[in-house]
């Protein structure tokens, strides 16, 4: 969402087999990083009742839903600590 250099972000669930930008069941909240302090809005009790359903958060929201104390944060996924490394030169 957003415009041209102007992000902004919506947290939804969607079914697995919904293509990305396309249908979704539920808008949970929204998240814009361009403010500062960045502005996260998450309605807790929808996000808890799909998260008791088995909903399994991306990454990045699995971060931001950890900052807001809805989940644990988990350990950073192997692809994302290979990347970092690889960009500093490290071996």
């Amino acid at each position: 969402m957003g415009a041209k250099k102007q992000p902004t972000y919506r947290f939804v669930v969607a079914d697995a087999r919904a293509p990305r930008d396309g249908r979704f069941i539920e808008i949970l909240g929204h998240y814009n990083p361009r403010t500062e302090p960045r502005t996260v809005v998450v309605d807790e009790t929808k996000a808890r009742e799909w998260l008791a359903k088995g909903a399994q958060p991306s990454d990045t929201v699995r971060r931001l839903f950890a900052e807001k104390g809805l989940v644990e944060r988990g350990p950073i996924p192997m692809s994302k600590r290979a990347s970092k490394a690889a960009k500093s030169g490290a071996a």
